[in-house]
């Protein structure tokens, strides 16, 4: 078989392939284009970017840097970056600078320019793939993709906070796994709310434990920076190792949230946290201090703040954290994930954050 002309990829971020894939695999001319998904994260994957990216650059820019070098030693000649917030508003520029000094050869599409989606840079950027594609069918496409992400985020939202909870461990790792490989290849908007009703039914209809058992259980709310609450790998499998310690986990950023709900809740967000913050953080700091004080108002047990090494928001927010955590008296712990980090040292800080909070509660049971 002749190698496609244009072999396209496009960096990692937990499931957020799938959407991604799925606007792809509708929108080229596949006698042209080959859809390279990106590579699970690895330890390879942070070292390659690590060596290639600036030293104190922040953790997600150096996994974003190995996912594009793993691809296109892979033989990937496209690259599609997101841009986006934070430092990662500059990221799409230094990144394809690095590239093309290490000397590969590639192009880049950045789909969105300084904070803008620009319509017409896209439109013409995927006419390249598809020289018959119409701007309507694109903004179907565009359409169907934002669809999917919307429904994904609300199916893993509902197996990550109920997964503790199920009888069989594998019921819902099975049914996700399916709903993932349906979606990628999903055509039209018809069918996907077909496909959604069929999984939505299933995944609520999976057995969990009874209420008052559930009230037992201990539960951690995480807050912190978005690609460490995002991609799994990136903060260990945190959510997946307290589950294994039957702790009922929260989170709320998801890129659902990201897109549709943080900016029309910057004010809501202040006003909750007016005892401790007057202005904006930035990134998402704001946040990690209003969620915090959601969660303790929701009764949560302990609090895990997570973030990358050199993430400047997150930093800020912590000494406010902490002030909270004295308020309210309850525990809440702060990690920084980088490549030094072991998998042996992360879990036993877990461990023990848990019994702590489990002997917590078992005082204040008693008095």
């Amino acid at each position: 078989m002749a190698k496609k002309k244009y072999i396209i990829s496009f960096p990692h971020l937990g499931n957020y392939y799938v959407p991604i894939y799925n606007l792809l695999n509708n929108t080229v001319d596949k006698n042209l284009c080959e859809i390279m998904i990106p590579k699970k994260m690895t330890l390879r994957t942070l070292e390659v970017g690590s060596k290639a990216s600036p030293e104190h650059i922040c953790s997600p820019f150096k996994y974003n840097m190995g996912n594009f070098i793993e691809s296109l030693e892979n033989g990937a000649n496209v690259l599609i970056q997101a841009g986006g917030g934070c430092k990662y508003g500059y990221y799409a520029e230094v990144q394809k600078q690095i590239l093309e000094d290490m000397g590969y050869n590639f192009t880049y599409i950045q789909l969105f320019s300084s904070q803008k989606l620009d319509i017409n840079y896209i439109y013409n950027s995927f006419k390249m793939f598809n020289p018959k594609l119409t701007i309507i069918k694109l903004a179907y496409n565009f359409l169907l993709a934002f669809k999917i992400l919307f429904i994904l985020d609300k199916f893993e939202e509902y197996i990550r906070e109920n997964m503790v909870y199920q009888i069989n461990n594998i019921d819902f790792l099975k049914l996700h796994k399916d709903f993932l490989n349906e979606l990628m290849e999903v055509k039209d908007i018809n069918k996907l709310n077909i496909l959604k009703k069929v999984y939505f039914k299933k995944m609520y209809n999976v057995k969990l434990v009874s209420q008052d058992i559930r009230d037992k259980y201990i539960k951690i709310g995480i807050v912190g920076e978005l690609f460490s609450s995002m991609e799994p790998f990136s903060s260990m499998f945190i959510e997946k190792k307290l589950a294994e310690m039957n702790v009922k986990t929260k989170r709320y950023t998801t890129v659902t949230y990201l897109l549709f709900k943080k900016g029309f809740s910057q004010k809501k967000l202040l006003e909750e946290s007016k005892n401790y913050i007057n202005y904006q953080f930035g990134a998402d700091g704001t946040e990690s201090i209003a969620h915090s004080l959601e969660l303790i108002n929701m009764g949560y047990d302990g609090i895990i703040h997570i973030k990358p090494f050199g993430c400047t928001p997150e930093i800020n927010a912590m000494p406010i954290l902490q002030k909270i955590s004295n308020d309210y008296n309850i525990p809440i712990m702060y990690i920084t994930f980088d490549s030094q980090m072991s998998e042996e040292g992360f879990k036993t800080r877990l461990e023990a954050f848990y019994d702590m909070i489990k002997m917590n509660k078992e005082k204040k049971h008693l008095a």
